[in-house]
């Protein structure tokens, strides 16, 4: 229960009443749904438990010009006798005749004609009508919504209310607070009675709230849902309770995502309908302006006189639907819009593109109303719209931006200026890449047509360089011309040289060539705008450079701009640098960062490619679910067919990820997705195929595998650009030479690539020692597996640290150190139960989907059983091999080591198997080849 203390003073003047046998009067004033008629009920339950007679009326906007309407509906609860409501029935029908046409609207009972000789006994009948029912029992007359009561019931009940002095009636009367009171005379004298006691109801607090929430729950959990529902109503009472019962129903949403025909929906309308038509005006003025006005604006708006709106603002305020001149939340907001006819709605959007560009508002203000009423037949329509579009894609809302520019084009794009169709192109890729294919030629032949002479063709260079269209993007950079760098400050031309060469590095080499020397093409002056210094970044992380401190300079732009609405797509340049210098726990630092912003939610393309790359980062640290999940979700925002030759990035991903949790189906399903063929000659191509070349592997085709992974290494081989941060090809080509059983060719390959000068991070450097382990003989095994542990477990990537530590515990215990290689179990099994995803398998478990013929280092994976099939020699069988090489017989072997001749024959067997040799002869070149530098090697690349 709530408004107990109101309920408490209409009580004790019921009391008073019962006992002193005098009358009282009450007036319960409060504004729409703040609980009025709820509180008249509940007296009236009350009076009639106690022991009272209760007669009920209630006025209506559509009754107010029906004489004695209100009167009728009291005396109808009285039962009165035939005679007697004959009689009376006669008396108001003549009364009412007797009203004059002009009188029949008053909203005043006095002004009306009351002196004929048919009113005074038409109110000393009712009066004793009255008294007599009170006499058997007190009396309650409850009369609720007042101001629509007709002007003669009131008169005839003021009558009533004067001669309380001698009979036991208690009157309570319940009024909405309007803009100026109705009946303005009777409302005097009412006040002006000593036995007269006027409530009005204030909002709900946050205490009477808690109240009809109830105690289900932690104490603060509640007092914070009551502050939220204050919030959202003004503590309406109306409102507040619709809330709560929606909040207990089944299927309820959250505040700002309503249902088409909700409870809190109809009580907002119920609100609404309830207040007078220039009320209602006015909050349909507010719900389209969607913004804080004055009230000369307002006013102006509706086309009405000054300070006309000002009272029913304050009206639709205290009922709880606006706030500081504005609809107080958007889900109020959104049922007021829904219910607004779609005519009214254009012709107040109309209206207020208007008032407000003659006020001088922002052109973003405007132009959301010109696109609402899609009305452009004004000169200053276009200018608006396309500033607002300007205004909006630097705030980060190509959304906003496409709707303002395809009002302004709508009716002739042929004939729209280069500049308006460059925003438009950027503003419709943002949104969907796939929808700008017109748009995109337009601006290509307007721009061709004029040489080339603007910095807005310039714009169309990323856009068709997304599309694969490499030529046509050349062909713009190389018709741009500026007398000078004074003509191009922001360094729009070198911008888009760059974006060129690193998305196509086919052309690496005549940027080279026009910038000097081989590293210059990434260096920028220190006036150089955003853009172009952040593919500079990007590019000292693809060519890197002694003294080029590439993941500062990242770190210090995503510092820099991460909170700049219009920046989103600045900063995927930065975090590629960062992923391709070997930073990928930063990668996915800032990946978490700029998912949050809010622009992320208006431009789907460019939170793709943050999800895209943040998904490729979280592969490298081993976190299979976040790679999974980000993944899936980049190719929601831009559907595979909009990827244009990026595509490969996610696709690449994905199929890695499939292929390392043994999900070979799903793998397969995402490699039958089309890619274009210009995708081959982007850094994206690669990654493609070099995730393709894992999966080949995984299911046994390890030609296949090979032909994908040296296409790799030729191409950027070709490009310059061989770093181990874009792509550790060797690594990935040495697992296939182990699964041939191509120890020697393995080592090579991570020789070579933990001599790569650049990029190669405590991962990559982990990853090929681990490998290079199973290529050495037991005494150097345990020493580059121990520092693959600790690199691997410096880079954050969990998966390959069980895969290092799986493999020296296999090391220790072969060499008869069970106790140490227990340790080293336990720790991957603490890593394995911590796995986020659930879906990484302890290390020593086999992977039960492995396919056929796959190989321990196809899966990572491997047990006690397993040890046998080891492409390197056991301790045993490596002394029993030395002692071979060096002409010793099975005999003399046997001897020396204290085993018999059949265990020799056995060691020698699986050593030939191993070693790939037919008879001994050939031991003592192989042995050198696999056992000899390996460690040694290992050890002059740190």
């Amino acid at each position: 229960m709530h408004r107990e203390e109101e309920l408490a003073l209409l009580r004790r003047a019921y009391h008073d009443c019962e006992r002193q046998g005098r009358g009282q009067v009450a007036l319960i004033a409060g504004a729409v749904g703040s609980g009025k008629t709820h509180m008249l009920e509940q007296h009236g339950k009350w009076a009639a438990a106690a022991g009272g007679r209760i007669l009920t009326a209630t006025g209506s906007r559509a009754e107010r010009n029906l004489h004695f309407g209100v009167l009728g509906q009291l005396l109808h609860g009285l039962h009165l006798g035939q005679e007697e409501s004959a009689r009376i029935e006669d008396l108001t029908r003549e009364a009412a005749s007797s009203l004059t046409t002009a009188t029949a609207g008053s909203d005043d009972s006095d002004t009306l004609p009351v002196d004929g000789p048919l009113w005074g006994p038409l109110l000393r009948s009712v009066h004793a009508a009255l008294s007599r029912a009170a006499a058997q029992q007190p009396l309650l007359l409850a009369v609720d919504e007042l101001h629509h009561t007709d002007a003669a019931s009131l008169h005839c009940l003021l009558f009533v209310i004067r001669r309380l002095r001698h009979a036991p009636i208690t009157v309570v009367f319940a009024e909405t607070s309007v803009p100026g009171s109705a009946h303005p005379v009777f409302h005097a004298e009412l006040r002006s009675q000593p036995y007269f006691a006027g409530i009005t109801l204030p909002p709900l607090t946050t205490d009477s709230i808690i109240g009809l929430l109830g105690q289900e729950g932690r104490p603060a959990d509640i007092r914070q849902e009551a502050g939220r529902l204050l919030r959202m109503t003004g503590g309406s009472s109306l409102l507040v309770q619709a809330l709560i019962d929606e909040r207990d129903a089944p299927g309820n949403t959250d505040d700002n995502d309503p249902r088409e025909d909700d409870t809190f929906k109809r009580a907002v309308l119920g609100c609404l309908y309830r207040h007078e038509p220039a009320v209602r005006q006015v909050a349909e003025a507010l719900a389209v302006l969607g913004r804080p006005v004055s009230p000369e604006l307002l006013d102006q708006l509706l086309d009405v006189l000054p300070n006309t709106t000002a009272p029913a603002v304050r009206a639709l305020h205290n009922s709880g639907l606006v706030e500081h001149n504005r609809i107080r939340h958007p889900r109020i907001r959104h049922c007021l819009l829904s219910d607004l006819a779609p005519e009214r709605k254009q012709k107040l959007h109309r209206r207020a593109a208007e008032v407000l560009h003659e006020g001088g508002e922002e052109p973003s203000v405007v132009a959301e109303h010109l696109i609402a009423s899609a009305w452009t037949d004004t000169p200053w329509a276009s200018p608006v719209l396309q500033r607002a579009a300007a205004q909006a894609l630097a705030a980060g809302r190509p959304d906003l931006a496409a709707a303002s520019l395809r009002l302004e084009t709508q009716e002739e794009t042929a004939g729209q200026d280069i500049a308006t169709t460059a925003m438009l192109v950027s503003a419709r890729w943002q949104n969907n890449p796939t929808s700008v294919g017109q748009q995109l030629d337009h601006l290509v032949k307007s721009a061709r047509a004029d040489g080339w002479s603007t910095t807005a063709a310039l714009s169309a260079v990323p856009y068709l360089l997304w599309q694969g269209r490499v030529d046509e993007a050349v062909e713009a950079v190389e018709g741009f011309r500026t007398a000078g760098p004074d003509d191009d400050p922001a360094g729009r031309r070198r911008t888009m040289e760059l974006l060129i060469a690193l998305s196509n590095p086919d052309h690496l080499a005549s940027a080279r060539e026009s910038a000097g020397s081989r590293h210059r093409i990434t260096e920028v002056p220190p006036s150089a705008g955003p853009r172009l210094r952040a593919l500079s970044v990007l590019g000292g992380a693809m060519i890197p450079s002694a003294g080029n401190n590439t993941v500062v300079q990242a770190e210090q732009l995503l510092q820099q701009y991460h909170a700049d609405p219009g920046s989103l797509g600045l900063l995927a340049a930065p975090l590629l640098a960062l992923l391709y210098s070997g930073r990928a726990d930063r990668v996915a630092s800032w990946g978490e960062i700029l998912l949050k912003q809010p622009p992320a939610r208006h431009a789907p393309a460019w939170l793709g490619v943050i999800r895209a790359i943040h998904a490729e980062a979280a592969l490298r640290l081993g976190d299979h679910e976040a790679t999974e999940r980000l993944g899936k979700a980049a190719l929601v925002d831009v559907p595979c067919a909009g990827w244009g030759v990026a595509v490969g990035g996610p696709l690449g991903t994905l199929v890695t990820c499939a292929t390392e949790q043994g999900r070979h189906a799903e793998a397969e399903r995402w490699l039958a997705q089309p890619v274009p063929p210009g995708m081959f000659r982007t850094p994206a191509g690669i990654h493609y195929l070099a995730a393709r070349g894992r999966h080949h592997l995984a299911m046994g085709r390890a030609q296949a595998a090979t032909a994908d992974l040296r296409r790799c290494g030729e191409q950027m081989r070709h490009w310059g650009l061989d770093t181990a941060g874009l792509l550790t090809w060797r690594l990935e080509l040495a697992k296939v030479q182990l699964s041939l059983g191509n120890r020697t060719h393995a080592a090579q390959l991570l020789l070579e690539q933990l001599r790569v000068p650049h990029g190669l991070d405590d991962r990559t450097r982990g990853r090929a020692l681990r490998l290079l382990a199973s290529t050495a003989v037991p005494d150097q095994r345990h020493k580059l597996l121990s520092k693959a542990v600790t690199l691997l477990q410096a880079s954050g990537d969990q998966q390959e640290l069980m895969l290092a530590l799986n493999d020296i515990s296999h090391a220790l215990q072969r060499s008869g150190d069970s106790a140490q290689a227990r340790l080293f179990v336990r720790w991957a099994h603490q890593l394995a139960q911590g796995a986020a995803d659930g879906g990484s398998m302890i290390p020593g478990q086999q992977d039960r989907r492995q396919p056929a013929g796959g190989t321990r280092e196809q899966n990572g994976q491997q047990d006690a059983a397993s040890w046998e099939a080891d492409p390197v020699l056991s301790e045993a069988e490596h002394r029993v091999a030395v002692l071979a090489a060096q002409g010793n017989t099975n005999r003399q072997i046997s001897d020396a080591l204290f085993i018999t001749v059949s265990t020799v024959e056995q060691h020698l067997t699986r050593a030939y198997r191993k070693l790939d040799v037919k008879r001994r002869t050939d031991l003592p070149k192989r042995l050198a080849s696999c056992a000899g530098p390996v460690a040694e090697e290992a050890e002059k690349v740190f």
